[in-house]
């Protein structure tokens, strides 16, 4: 208990002070420094690892829509080392939730992100807010199932939007695919104090948006999840 307590206020502490920093940039490459050393920080303080496979996959420059899987709150901090090489800079698809959070809130707010409130009946002025995003040079980064997977699939199912962003924005999509379930990773070095593990994200092959098909087939089909 007084572990993860700590593991809490550190994390606060990161949070904060990078949101901060953030806050005082509008330069998307200092942004992307900043997100790294962050998400780095954090993943360090829990003793957890990110190794890439097929990196080959991992384009340097352009603009993507990148689409992964979500079962965690690190998933953003896996995918931001993941693409720390590149010159990829990517806005992420946020919810009111962490927009609001006492925990999240002010670093979500400065990184780079677009607010979506699934309440609202009308979608239009997020859509228009991904298109300037794009229109700036910037990639998109989504969680397609729309909320944390908290099933025993290894994906549970695709919103529509993710599709819809793609081909509104001619965005090439890029598929990645965190292995593990993160949460019980991050569980465990919490709660358990488990050090030194180590989680797997796979690069996916690039999809074009004009590709024929469901989107969440297409992602299973690339990385054999069914």
């Amino acid at each position: 208990m007084i572990r993860a307590l700590l593991h809490i206020l550190y994390g606060m502490y990161l949070t904060n002070s990078y949101g901060l920093r953030l806050k005082l940039t509008k330069d998307p490459k200092k942004k992307k420094r900043l997100r790294i050393a962050y998400s780095q920080a954090q993943l360090d303080a829990l003793g957890i690892k990110v190794k890439v496979k097929h990196p080959e996959n991992l384009p340097n420059d352009g603009q993507y829509l990148l689409v992964s899987n979500h079962r965690s709150v690190i998933d953003p901090l896996i995918i931001e080392l993941a693409l720390k090489e590149t010159n990829l800079f990517g806005l992420w698809v946020s919810k009111k939730e962490l927009y609001n959070s006492l925990f999240f809130g002010l670093f979500v707010r400065n990184a780079g992100a677009i607010l979506i409130d699934r309440e609202k009946t009308q979608m239009s002025g997020f859509f228009s807010e991904v298109k300037k995003g794009v229109q700036e040079g910037h990639s998109i980064y989504i969680f397609p199932e729309g909320t944390r997977n908290k099933t025993n699939e290894p994906v549970s199912t695709f919103k529509e939007g993710s599709r819809i962003i793609a081909m509104k924005n001619r965005l090439p999509i890029l598929p990645v695919y965190i292995e593990q379930n993160a949460d019980e990773i991050l569980r465990k070095s919490m709660r358990e104090g488990i050090k030194e593990q180590e989680i797997n994200i796979v690069i996916g092959k690039e999809i074009s948006y004009r590709t024929k098909g469901d989107l969440e087939l297409l992602y299973k089909e690339e990385f054999r999840l069914i």
